[in-house]
This record gives C-alpha cells, sequence and structure tokens, in this order.
C-alpha cells in the first residue's frame, strides 16, 4: 500500500515539473522553431506565433498545460479550494489558445490566466500541512514562490503598459520578453512545487 501511494506523490510531482518545463520552454520553442523550420523571425508577443509555422506548438503547448492545471490538486482535496483555481487556469490556458490575438477575448483569458498563475504561487504554493513542522527548506521555497508570483504581476503590468505604447515603445518585441520572463517565472515556481531543487540536491525536503 505504501509503494502505490508514494508512486502517486511521485507521479504528482513529475506532473508539476512537466508544467513546469513546458512554461520555461514554450516561448523559446516557439521561437527557434520558427527561425530554424520556418525561416522567420521574432514575433511581437507569444500569441502571435499562432500565426506562423509554429501555430500548433503554441496551441498544443497551451492545451497541455490547460490539461495539468484541470488535474492539479492541493491540500483541500477533491472539489476544494486548489481544484477550482486549477480548474480556472486551465479553462484561461484553453482561452489563450483558441481566441487568438488581436481579439478582447484573448487578453482577457491571457490577462486571467497570469493573474491566476501568480495567486496559486503566491498564496497556494505557500501553504503548509498542518501536521507538518514548517522547516528551512520550506521557509526558502516560499521565499522563491512569493517571488515568481510578483515577478508575474510585474511583467503582466510592464507588458500591459508596453502594449499602450507608454513604456519601452522603442524595444522590438517587448511585450514578447515580458511574456517571456512570466513564464520563466510560472515555471519555476512550479519546478519547485515538483521538488526539482531537491531532485539536485540543492535543498533536503
Amino acid at each position: 500500500m505504501a509503494s502505490i501511494e508514494n508512486n502517486y506523490v511521485h507521479s504528482f510531482l513529475s506532473l508539476r515539473k512537466t508544467i513546469g518545463f513546458i512554461g520555461i520552454l514554450f516561448p523559446f520553442v516557439l521561437w527557434v522553431g520558427n527561425v530554424f523550420l520556418f525561416k522567420s523571425g521574432l514575433q511581437p508577443s507569444i500569441s502571435d506565433f499562432y500565426y506562423t509555422g509554429t501555430r500548433d506548438v503554441f496551441v498544443g503547448s497551451l492545451c497541455a498545460i490547460a490539461l495539468f492545471l484541470f488535474f492539479y490538486k492541493g491540500y483541500d482535496g477533491l472539489f476544494g479550494h486548489d481544484d477550482i483555481v486549477g480548474h480556472l487556469a486551465g479553462v484561461m490556458a484553453l482561452g489563450v489558445a483558441f481566441f487568438p490575438t488581436p481579439r478582447v477575448s484573448h487578453y482577457v483569458f491571457a490577462i486571467g490566466l497570469f493573474i491566476i498563475l501568480a495567486y496559486i504561487s503566491v498564496f497556494r504554493f505557500t501553504k503548509t500541512n498542518p501536521t507538518i513542522p514548517k522547516t528551512k527548506d520550506k521557509h526558502i521555497r516560499n521565499i522563491i514562490y512569493i517571488i515568481c508570483g510578483i515577478v508575474m504581476i510585474i511583467s503582466l503590468i510592464l507588458v500591459l503598459f508596453s502594449m499602450q505604447g507608454r513604456i519601452l515603445a522603442s524595444v522590438e518585441s517587448v511585450t514578447y520578453w515580458g511574456e517571456v520572463v512570466a513564464l520563466v517565472a510560472f515555471g519555476v515556481s512550479w519546478l519547485v512545487k515538483g521538488k526539482f531543487l531537491e531532485d539536485i540536491n540543492l535543498l533536503k525536503d
């Protein structure tokens, strides 16, 4: 019985790490694939890759992230708060994938997705099982979660202002790079939640 439970735990941690890796690699795979396979360049934003040869990668990656978020479980059990938040994030990810820019709905889904992901990082990942004493390593992980959530929100704000031409208007693909920073922060948060730092022996528990 313990072996089966351990397998479930390892599978769940692997799921979290998979989400993290997809989040980090997603924008770079789009860019590199577009350059080398389709002889096109960097796009103004990640969503603009929908209109390039890497469209299938764009939609497929977002659908994969959405699927994983739907299956995300936290401390609250079935149909608890974490379930609801994960489902909402999954819906937002699907909306970003299937309602391409420049539709208003696309921006609503994209903004909603980043806000929910930041919320998960800052307020859900930092929760501690009340039956387990809070360790020094847990404190370190919580600091990382909070930093990642703040970075996501700041990046989102910068992207929104840049789209209005109020800041960094002269910087090429500033929206793309702002989204990259937000996605990397999202990916790092989920990797840490999946105990990636323990896997590479930077933390113990």
